[in-house]
């Protein structure tokens, strides 16, 4: 252990200037310096936690399987094998997802797409490891969820969030049923995907491409009730992390129903990963690293969340593979936006020193700022989608 770190440190220590710095340097010295981090990460949970973020002390804010973001830790131990070779990221990823076998059987929420797909879709995808029933099973509880009358999947349930809600972040949690419909012939699946997608684009956005939060629906009727962006600004701001699961989810939609010979959904859903894109890149800091809320007045005086800079530059090569036969120029811009985010992220003051911010690599995230949770500090999906970037640049 001693050795790697100071390994790590050299390598850190050794690192050009950002406009200096190869792609492949870059991927490299960040890969080294996960393999150091989350071996330390890891020594400090036990056979039944998750890491989360950190205390206000400093300390390892852990959690439990039943929390949303269970998956992604396993799931950066996977991506962390796919850039090292290392056969013990490998050990240590098979044995953080064995954590969540029983996860179907206890209640579980929309979220289930993001803790098995990161977890147990990564082992198949990366490992090989063949897909069990644990994402059959998990896919059609997901389902479970969706209402044919409203045409999509509940969020969280009926309470003070409303009747019905469905936020943008379950757009995200379609792609555990796209992949299981294609694993398992489960074509109606798939159709459930499509349904949400469409029942989203209608109602969550607004002319610009921008996406509030939150829609509540009547259950029985399916007609909208309310609108609202509960973790950013204002009902009407565009909440940075909003804007990037739609930009994701939009484009993975594409990429999955192009897959399944659905040519028409996948130009409808590229068209809109697309204007989300457009918006998004005229709108950015010239670092390429959102302000936690686009619309947030304070601006600049107020916080960067790398978490959304990571998904949208994951989101962005994504949608630029899928553009390069259709509109070049624009492709190449996208490609070189999510370029620049992986410098800055892949630079001080955003991403860590070896030993330093709990094991975690990016500093500077923001989870729900309005609820006064998880502010300026470090986030597993951050840190996931940046290594899942930077897996998806070498193969662009």
């Amino acid at each position: 252990m001693k050795a790697r770190l100071v390994a790590a440190v050299l390598l850190v220590l050794a690192v050009p200037t950002a406009s200096a710095e190869s792609m492949k340097h870059l991927s490299k010295r960040v890969f080294e310096l996960a393999r150091v981090q989350y071996t330390h990460l890891d020594d400090q949970l036990g056979p039944a936690e998750f890491p989360r973020s950190l205390h206000p002390d400093g300390s390892l804010w852990k959690s439990k399987q039943n929390w949303w973001c269970s998956g992604f830790w396993p799931g950066m131990l996977w991506y962390t094998f796919a850039g090292t070779n290392d056969p013990d990221m490998a050990a240590r990823a098979d044995r953080n997802t064995h954590k969540l076998d029983g996860l179907i059987e206890t209640p579980t929420h929309h979220d289930i797409g993001f803790q098995l797909n990161s977890s147990f879709g990564n082992a198949g995808m990366i490992a090989g490891i063949a897909p069990g029933p644990v994402l059959r099973d998990g896919a059609l509880k997901l389902a479970g969820r969706f209402n044919p009358r409203v045409g999509a999947i509940k969020s969280w349930e009926s309470g003070k969030r409303g009747q019905y809600p469905v936020i943008i972040d379950n757009m995200m949690n379609l792609e555990l049923l796209m992949r299981a419909a294609r694993y398992f012939q489960l074509d109606t699946l798939r159709s459930i995907a499509i349904t949400h997608a469409r029942t989203t684009l209608r109602t969550h956005f607004r002319d610009d491409f921008t996406t509030c939060h939150l829609v509540d629906f009547d259950p029985q009727t399916g007609a909208v009730v309310t609108k609202k962006t509960v973790q950013g600004y204002s009902d009407t701001s565009v909440w940075a992390r909003g804007e990037a699961w739609a930009l994701y989810g939009y484009t993975m939609m594409a990429r999955e129903c192009a897959k399944c010979g659905l040519t028409a959904e996948s130009r409808e859903f590229l068209a809109q990963a697309t204007g989300i894109g457009k918006w998004v890149a005229a709108h950015l800091p010239a670092d390429g690293i959102p302000y936690w809320d686009f619309s947030d007045p304070a601006r600049p005086n107020t916080w960067r969340d790398a978490s959304a800079a990571a998904i949208l530059a994951s989101g962005f090569l994504d949608l630029a593979r899928q553009l390069d036969s259709q509109d070049a120029t624009l492709a190449k811009r996208f490609r070189k936006l999510a370029r620049r985010q992986l410098k800055t992220l892949a630079s001080a003051p955003y991403l860590a020193k070896a030993g330093q911010n709990g094991g975690f690599l990016l500093r500077h995230c923001v989870g729900n700022l309005p609820a006064g949770s998880e502010i300026d500090v470090p986030l597993t999906y951050a840190d996931y989608y940046f290594l899942e970037a930077l897996l998806r640049w070498q193969e662009k």
